[in-house]
């Protein structure tokens, strides 16, 4: 390259400065619009929320109504993976052991709660269960009540994160071999005993991934709740409904202050994720 440089009067010199200027050019850009779109924001979310002190701080996080969301928003995290783990798991294995007329669209359709808008999603709920949805009304002559409570925002907050489960198990049944179920089954093993002795524990990365990740969604989640909760303070006002409420009253500080928590939150549960992953992947280096 030098020498076809050199013939025709060209400094090869120029060529690697404007090499390393492009190089650098790149990363440049790249870490300053990470900066800009993603650190930024949250500096100033941090900013908000200690900007009266720390003491005023955690007396935001203390106030009743904060309480009173934060743990909702826990206890219905926890119920939406615990809920998504066991269907999550039993749609992907069927996906991927079971051959039948229309798995590939069942298997497209599974993605569609990425696709749409949660707040159609939500919308979509309270036509179904809502007072003037069929299954609704069905419920209601029986005096049970599905939307605007616990129920209904479960029932959203699995629509929303089933996928996650479905793909992180999925994916995990897909590339573990089969010789083991194999020959469990050529030593008479029931198809119950296949599952639970041999598959269930051969996929529990897969189960720890999914649940994980709902776990991080299901914090965060804001379009459905809002549609099928009614944000009912100290009944189904979620975290992110909370901060919706007290920023719309001008409580800026309040809702920074719940905000910074969730994000913190999600940022731990992913960086768990990591860490277990990469564990995983050096043990199996090791072994």
């Amino acid at each position: 390259m030098e020498e076809d440089a050199t013939e025709v009067g060209m400094d090869p010199g120029r060529f690697r400065n404007l090499d390393a200027l492009v190089r650098w050019s790149v990363f440049a850009a790249a870490i300053g619009l990470f900066f800009l779109l993603i650190l930024l924001p949250l500096v100033s979310l941090n900013g908000y929320a200690v900007r009266e002190g720390f003491g005023i701080f955690w007396s935001r996080l203390r106030e009743p109504g904060a309480l009173g969301a934060l743990r909702l928003t826990a206890a219905v995290a926890l119920a939406t993976t615990a809920v998504n783990s066991v269907i999550g798991t039993a749609m992907a294995f069927v996906l991927t052991r079971y051959r039948f007329p229309g798995r590939r669209a069942i298997n497209a359709l599974v993605d569609i709660p990425l696709a749409i808008p949660t707040v159609v999603t939500g919308f979509a709920l309270l036509l179904l269960y809502g007072p003037m949805g069929v299954l609704g009304k069905f419920l209601g002559e029986r005096e049970i009540q599905v939307m605007f409570s616990f129920p209904g925002l479960l029932l959203g907050h699995v629509f929303v994160t089933f996928p996650f489960m479905v793909r992180a198990v999925g994916a995990v049944l897909e590339s573990a071999p089969r010789s083991a179920e194999d020959a469990a089954r050529t030593l008479g093993a029931k198809e119950w005993q296949l599952f639970f002795l041999v598959t269930l524990p051969s996929i529990k990365e897969g189960l720890v991934a999914g649940s994980f990740l709902t776990f991080s969604r299901s914090l965060g989640e804001f379009g459905a709740s809002i549609m099928v909760s009614g944000n009912l303070v100290g009944r189904t006002q979620t975290a992110p409904l909370y901060i919706f409420s007290r920023f719309n009253t001008g409580d800026v500080e309040g809702a920074s202050a719940i905000a910074i928590l969730l994000a913190l939150a999600s940022f731990l549960i992913l960086l768990l994720l990591q860490f277990v992953q990469t564990g995983r992947g050096v043990h199996e280096g090791i072994a």
